[in-house]
């Protein structure tokens, strides 16, 4: 048997496991999963703001979205402040002194500072994703 036979053999068989796998009944995909994103504000801040310490001092919950008012925490008379916005379906808006440093998906791995985390709605048991 040649190389190129065995690999034709070795896809034969990966694509016939995967016909299987689709065909097979998953019935734990079916179930409603809650999706957490854990994200360190102030951190977070510091990072997009230059390395400033930042303290939340302010929330308020809308419909979609939570928004934090965050203070620079620093010996000048008059703090930065900014503002986090984060919707539910994982977008996030970042202001500071009303200019925008941020405005995408927290989602797609863009910060170190979030963390996502998956769970069953009913049991609320951890799901690990591969």
């Amino acid at each position: 048997m040649t190389n190129h036979e065995m690999i034709n053999d070795e896809q034969l068989l990966f694509n016939s496991t995967e016909i299987e796998l689709n065909n097979f009944n998953h019935p734990a995909w079916d179930e409603p999963i809650i999706c957490r994103v854990e994200v360190d504000l102030p951190g977070w801040l510091s990072q997009l703001a230059g390395g400033n310490h930042w303290e939340v001092y302010g929330e308020d919950e809308a419909e979609n979205c939570i928004s934090f008012t965050l203070r620079e925490k620093v010996a000048k008379t008059t703090p930065k402040l900014a503002e986090v916005t984060l919707y539910h379906n994982g977008y996030a808006v970042v202001d500071v002194e009303g200019k925008a440093l941020f405005d995408g998906s927290l989602t797609s791995g863009t910060s170190d500072c979030a963390h996502l985390s998956y769970y069953h709605a009913e049991s609320g048991e951890p799901i690990t994703l591969n």
